[in-house]
């Protein structure tokens, strides 16, 4: 979600084909050189490349202007880029980039459960069909070796409309779509182990005889627990909201319907992508620098805090006015 290889980017400059655009723990864009455990991670700001590669200083490098337009975009994750890289007409070489990996899918399929569901049920009713992932549902709907099914497909085609050889066509718009939910949900449910832990180590900051006195102390860690809190659950709330659209569009299946329902969702990409992107980074910093309960006292989380987490909170607390629009 905080990552974009800049490989996908046709630029000129062949030493920035292999680095990285990063965000860094205050949310701030940055290109990565290099990153290692050993050494860690070589970051360079953006407006120091024209010194970096001795760049013209009287006229804009291509290569800078598209970097500083990559560097405004809030997150770094496939579905978020495809409609950013859109809108700021910037090239991809190749398109492929802007797709889940086949792990990463596979690894979703658990969640696609719900939307998959449907399907099935509309087409296989119950006959005994065997589906481990998405693509195992569209070779079944490519290829129905059920009469009946064949039948039902038949008649999903004139409900939607269509030609019923378009019908896998439709179902992979579908799946696409319904796979960015599954995305999203996958992310901030890794997430909450790490709010938890995140939470919890505030409690000892809060408690401590000397820290407590500190009122602007207290105040940054009221600010990144209603942060983490609020964000939650304003991405739960969209989801949920996209759940129930989506049982509703099944009850009455049509073209218009599944259009509506799929530019609602695409609308959020780019918020959800902001914020999953933001709290994913500050999780990630906190995990490193507190792998354990016990890593650290009262002061060094303090520190932390006060340094680091509140750094860039502003960005994160600033999406959640876009789920209201």
């Amino acid at each position: 979600m905080f990552v974009l290889p800049l490989s996908i980017i046709p630029l000129e400059t062949p030493a920035l084909q292999s680095a990285k655009l990063i965000k860094n723990v205050r949310l701030k864009s940055v290109i990565e050189i290099f990153s290692d455990d050993q050494t860690g991670s070589g970051q360079v700001d953006i407006e120091s490349l024209p010194r970096m590669f001795n760049w013209n200083p009287d006229e804009l490098h291509p290569d800078h202007a598209v970097l500083r337009r990559l560097a405004l975009l809030p997150s770094y994750d496939v579905y978020s880029l495809r409609i950013s890289l859109r809108e700021h007409g910037i090239p991809v070489n190749d398109f492929s980039a802007l797709k889940l990996s086949p792990d990463k899918a596979s690894e979703l399929t658990k969640y696609m459960v719900m939307f998959t569901r449907p399907l099935m049920k509309m087409i296989y009713a119950d006959e005994a069909v065997k589906v481990e992932s998405y693509d195992d549902l569209l070779h079944l709907f490519r290829d129905p070796d059920v009469r009946k099914a064949k039948q039902r497909l038949e008649q999903m085609a004139t409900s939607l409309n269509i030609d019923m050889f378009d019908v896998p066509r439709f179902l992979e718009d579908y799946g696409d779509t319904f796979l960015s939910l599954s995305y999203y949900r996958h992310s901030l449910d890794r997430l909450e182990p790490y709010f938890t832990a995140c939470v919890a180590a505030m409690k000892p900051i809060r408690t401590h005889f000397q820290l407590r006195q500190n009122q602007g102390l207290m105040k940054t860690c009221d600010m990144i627990e209603d942060t983490i809190n609020n964000m939650s659950a304003a991405i739960t709330g969209r989801l949920e909201v996209f759940e129930r659209r989506t049982r509703e569009m099944w009850g009455n299946l049509n073209q218009e319907e599944f259009r509506q329902v799929k530019t609602l969702i695409e609308r959020y990409h780019v918020t959800i992508g902001a914020v999953l992107c933001g709290l994913t980074v500050k999780m990630n910093t906190f995990a490193r620098t507190f792998p354990r309960p016990s890593t650290g006292g009262p002061v060094k989380r303090a520190d932390f805090m006060a340094s680091e987490m509140i750094q860039g909170i502003e960005i994160i607390r600033n999406s959640e006015k876009q789920f209201a629009l």
